[in-house]
């Protein structure tokens, strides 16, 4: 199956819960937030969707112009970082910039992208916040693992809307 078109039986007596805003390709990274009530998805069709955790309820959905490998929600703020890339092998070796491989943070209610970090030399894999919201993680077919402090200017960060 190629995206989010499934049921599962989560409810006491079998009922089952369906999912019908699916991915139009595959899916490569599901994450809860910490609290437990949102989910996130990332797919090959370079989005990530987030859904009610309890009721699948699709709620919002983050574009990029490139494959999104992984995704997480912040545990103390608005926001959602995405991660992913062009695959290693249709990047020529002369232009890795070309492959587009920042982690990329978007504003969780508005779906619009707020920044962007560089750092990995090959598509990102996999992406974590850490559970106090002062870090993430990210690993990358680069063959490295970062762990990314936030400096002063993330928690001043405020919205203009």
């Amino acid at each position: 199956s190629s995206g989010i078109n499934a049921e599962w039986p989560l409810r006491p007596g079998g009922e089952r819960l369906r999912v019908d805003h699916s991915h139009e390709a595959l899916i490569k990274d599901l994450q809860l937030s910490k609290d437990r009530t949102m989910l996130i998805t990332a797919s090959k069709d370079t989005t990530a969707k987030l859904f009610d955790a309890k009721t699948f309820q699709f709620l919002k959905s983050y574009k990029t112009d490139r494959p999104v490998n992984s995704a997480a929600v912040s545990p103390i703020k608005h926001h959602i970082l995405l991660g992913g890339g062009q695959e290693a092998m249709e990047v020529t070796t002369s232009h890795t910039k070309s492959g587009k491989f920042e982690a990329r943070f978007f504003h969780l209610i508005f779906e619009e992208e707020i920044g962007r970090v560089k750092g990995h030399f090959g598509p990102i894999n996999t992406l974590a916040f850490h559970p106090n919201g002062k870090q993430y993680s990210s690993g990358a077919e680069d063959g490295y693992v970062r762990i990314h402090d936030f400096d002063q200017s993330y928690y001043d960060f405020e919205y203009d809307f």
